[in-house]
């Protein structure tokens, strides 16, 4: 009897944790091309890092970030915890000889977004912002530095009605970012 009890907890279990999974499946969808945000995104945002190849120890460690909007329509994002909006959360993985740089910048408790902390792409432009990473990641020791964006983007939509949207409603939206590299000299 306990062992029949015992299965038939599991299969329930099992039915509950696959039915959360389908409905996690449906709140994730992506605006199409030139289609509605029901349908699957034809491409992601795509999305670029670039520094400088060379730097010596006490330069600044200028990181540029570009985001571009290869759909057909309009996109709003949420510009936090990304380098948009400079540098006020932990965006960037930064590793020194497979060592990651802990980030030393400030954190923030958030409530709901405001309409100003989204950034609307036009279809095919792109929004790029420059930071000094140095500032809250040491880059004192010489060496080559790996520098990736952490990603994803914390909430987009193609129905700029929608701006800004309560937390309850973000949908995260991944984006893929080649890492680079920076070697770091002496003086």
């Amino acid at each position: 009897m306990t062992r029949r009890l015992v299965g038939g907890i599991a299969l329930l279990c099992l039915a509950i944790l696959g039915g959360a999974c389908a409905s996690r499946k449906e709140g994730t969808d992506m605006p199409a091309a030139g289609g509605n945000e029901g349908a699957t995104l034809a491409a992601p945002l795509r999305c670029e890092l670039s520094v400088a190849p060379r730097l010596k120890v006490g330069e600044p460690v200028n990181v540029t970030f570009k985001l571009t909007n290869p759909t057909a329509q309009p996109l709003s994002v949420l510009n936090w915890h990304t380098p948009l909006e400079g540098l006020l959360s932990n965006c960037l993985e930064i590793t020194r000889a497979g060592t990651e740089i802990p980030y030393q910048g400030p954190l923030f408790k958030r409530g709901d977004p405001s309409a100003e902390e989204y950034v609307t792409l036009a279809p095919g432009a792109t929004v790029e912002n420059t930071i000094e990473a140095q500032l809250a990641y040491d880059f004192s020791q010489p060496g080559t530095y790996r520098i990736a964006f952490r990603g994803p983007v914390r909430d987009f939509t193609s129905k700029q009605a929608e701006v800004p949207r309560p937390l309850a409603q973000h949908r995260e939206l991944p984006v893929q970012c080649q890492a680079v590299e920076t070697t770091v000299v002496s003086p």
